[in-house]
């Protein structure tokens, strides 16, 4: 058997998200079968992923490993195999051979996630269905200023949907190296309305469920003045997700990049 490293790219709004479930549609599933048949196996492969994305959520930078019988194809060949049967929805671009040793999820020093909002009185048809629309006027200095308070090593049980089975009183360590708003510029907007595309970025070792769909409802709570930086330190030291803001929607979030060193 050879490992390979798949990096993908999907639209998470045709999947139930990435891990497999039986009898609905998810990445993996559509994936482990595409390999297979690639393959030509008896029974799909197992695969592992950088990082679980939820139902709804994108990603341009998966990365996922999965061992497969010698197949005739070089990485290229073998990612053209497996687009001709996933495309659009999922694309590899790029399918590498790769030690035994290396591991998509363990192997990883990072992950980078990035959140869209599109902050204006009318939706935009072609953004919405990877943007959060926000109506509301937003303090783009306050949510940076916000943001700041992520930064470091936190117990972020206050932000994450605890896994079943595991104690209330249990921490969740996590490492948050970036976490920053970003104003993009050069969009035309005379024929929808006055708006602008906010973009969040934050990088960390790992993250736990619903972890970034949590701090961004928290932080545009800031945005609209419902909140400030003093009260997302409170609420991340509270270690309790009682009176935490709702998780902004799934379409808005993507995986954009795993950091392997």
């Amino acid at each position: 058997m050879q490992r390979w490293r798949l990096l993908i790219a999907y639209d998470g709004a045709a999947f139930r998200g990435f891990a497999l479930q039986p009898e609905v549609p998810t990445v993996a599933g559509a994936l482990r079968h595409a390999l297979g048949r690639t393959a030509r196996m008896a029974e799909p492969p197992i695969l592992t992923c950088a990082g679980r994305t939820d139902a709804g959520v994108h990603a341009r930078g998966q990365v996922v490993h999965v061992d497969l019988p010698p197949v005739p194809f070089d990485g290229v060949g073998l990612s053209r195999a497996l687009n001709r049967q996933l495309a659009p929805s999922i694309v590899v671009l790029r399918a590498v051979e790769v030690p035994d040793e290396f591991d998509a999820r363990r192997s990883a020093l990072a992950r980078c996630y990035r959140y869209l909002v599109w902050n204006a009185p009318t939706p935009d048809p072609l953004l919405d269905p990877v943007v959060w629309h926000v109506r509301d006027d937003l303090d783009l200095r306050a949510m940076e200023a916000a943001s700041d308070v992520l930064l470091g090593t936190h117990d972020f049980r206050s932000f994450c949907r605890r896994k079943p089975g595991t104690s209330p009183e249990e921490p969740i360590m996590r490492r948050v190296t970036r976490a920053k708003w970003f104003l993009e510029e050069g969009r035309d907007l005379d024929d929808i309305g006055a708006g602008r595309l906010l973009r969040f970025e934050i990088e960390a070792n790992s993250f736990c469920h619903q972890m970034v769909r949590s701090l961004v409802g928290s932080l545009v709570e800031v945005g609209r003045g419902r909140a400030n930086a003093a009260t997302l330190l409170e609420r991340l030291r509270a270690n309790s997700r009682h009176r935490a803001a709702d998780p902004a929607p799934a379409q808005g979030l993507c995986l954009v990049s795993v950091d392997y060193g």
